[in-house]
């Protein structure tokens, strides 16, 4: 017999297809339930913020005054000491080498900054033949 009989394969899809339909509406069900109130008072104190610009030529601003890399890592260790610690937000030209960028937060982790972030510009059009994700 050449040919493939598909009959069985319709059944146990078709009883698939029966449980599917029966077991769907027993999944969104939701239990109702009281849940107690509490009042509480938003903790508005934000910590400092820091910023460490890195240019196209690699010359670094610390909160957008020039200084050093031996600056630097003293303000680094400033920064690290107050209580909160403050969050140091990293911008970086676009042209600036990741492995300047991966120093710069070596620096950061060996000063003590345990809170860094990166500052993007979200308007900016992707560049002709760079593919975004």
């Amino acid at each position: 017999m050449a040919e493939i009989n598909t009959t069985p394969l319709v059944d146990v899809m078709l009883v698939l297809l029966i449980i599917f339909i029966i077991t769907a509406p027993l999944l969104t069900h939701g239990i109702r339930i009281d849940l107690p109130k509490a009042a509480s008072s938003v903790h508005a104190e934000q910590p400092d913020t820091v910023t460490l610009a890195v240019d196209r030529d690699g010359r670094l601003f610390w909160n957008d005054s020039a200084l050093s890399e031996t600056e630097l890592q003293s303000a680094m260790r400033d920064a690290a000491a107050r209580s909160p610690q403050p969050e140091l937000q990293l911008r970086a030209d676009r042209e600036t080498r990741y492995q300047r960028l991966a120093e710069l937060m070596s620096m950061a982790r060996n000063a003590g900054l345990t809170r860094l972030g990166f500052v993007t510009d979200p308007g900016a059009p992707p560049e002709a033949g760079v593919a975004t994700r």
